[in-house]
């Protein structure tokens, strides 16, 4: 005789102002939790999405126990972070090759790589995690309903435990993004918003990306780049206000689509200090443009 598998929900998390500023945990390039701690005191913020502890966005010398220390300091979290061992971003082509739930002979051991994600979104008292989900293949693409289902699968997984899992996007127009979760209709599978990805893929203007994801987006990285300047390469990941996002209409527009989650900024670039040094200013050049 078969039962439902039990459903346990994270706890609340704490409150936090619309709009707060926060960084993700991988920009800083932290080992453990005090050092973590210690960063956001010298940034002078408190909020941070924080990685759940894999090869690409930081382990933790806490191990097993990271989620009992994150939840005891003194942070918020806004959500977890979550990649893929055999993920290789060195060229567009080869995450896509590579990256989320792309490749049909790694979607199995995937799916138990984000169970394990979503068991510690769970112990960290959290109802949100962020992941890439691959390349989504176009609209009438014989690979298309094969991920869909794997993409629908992941968010049941998710649902269970009370977790809703937000796609970053960037790596599809989104037009294509907003199809599939249209296609969907899962209410657990949503949007981390990265609108310097978009320029670094190349995949649309992401002002107008906002207007077009906005009620299905639960977080936001704020990060800024160039396009590429050949196609098929990388565009260039510069510091806040450097770029072509135009983040000053960018938190215009958030406001104007009712987004009130908060703004966490993303560094993937440079060294230790120079990431806290790019970080550190922009959130100075964030707090100048929501006192516009």
């Amino acid at each position: 005789m078969s039962t439902k598998p039990e459903v346990s929900t994270p706890n609340s998390a704490p409150a936090r102002e619309p709009l707060a500023l926060g960084v993700c945990s991988w920009s800083l390039q932290v080992k453990n939790v005090p050092e973590l701690e210690g960063f956001l005191d010298e940034l002078g913020v408190d909020v941070v999405q924080i990685a759940c502890g894999d090869p690409h966005h930081a382990s933790w010398d806490e191990g097993d126990d990271m989620p009992r220390a994150a939840r005891a300091a003194g942070f918020l979290m806004t959500g977890a972070m979550l990649g893929f061992p055999g993920e290789d971003y060195t060229t567009p082509q080869t995450i896509q090759k590579t990256g989320g739930f792309g490749d049909p002979s790694l979607r199995a051991e995937r799916l138990e790589r984000l169970e394990w994600g979503i068991d510690r979104t769970v112990a960290l008292g959290l109802s949100d995690l962020t992941l890439h989900a691959g390349f989504l293949p176009p609209v009438g693409s014989p690979e298309r309903s094969s991920l869909l289902d794997t993409l629908a699968r992941a968010g049941d997984l998710a649902g269970r435990r009370g977790v809703t899992l937000a796609f970053e996007t960037g790596q599809e127009t989104a037009e294509l993004l907003r199809r599939t979760l249209d296609d969907l209709k899962s209410p657990h599978l949503k949007v981390n918003f990265d609108p310097a990805n978009m320029l670094l893929y190349d995949m649309g203007d992401p002002i107008e990306a906002l207007r077009l994801l906005g009620p299905d987006i639960r977080s936001v990285h704020v990060k800024d780049a160039r396009r590429p300047k050949v196609a098929g390469t990388w565009g260039e990941e510069v510091p806040l206000g450097e770029g072509e996002v135009d983040i000053k209409r960018f938190v215009q527009t958030l406001k104007s689509i009712g987004y009130t989650g908060s703004l966490v900024v993303e560094r993937e670039v440079g060294d230790q200090r120079g990431r806290l040094r790019d970080v550190a200013r922009g959130l100075e050049f964030l707090r100048a443009c929501l006192a516009e």
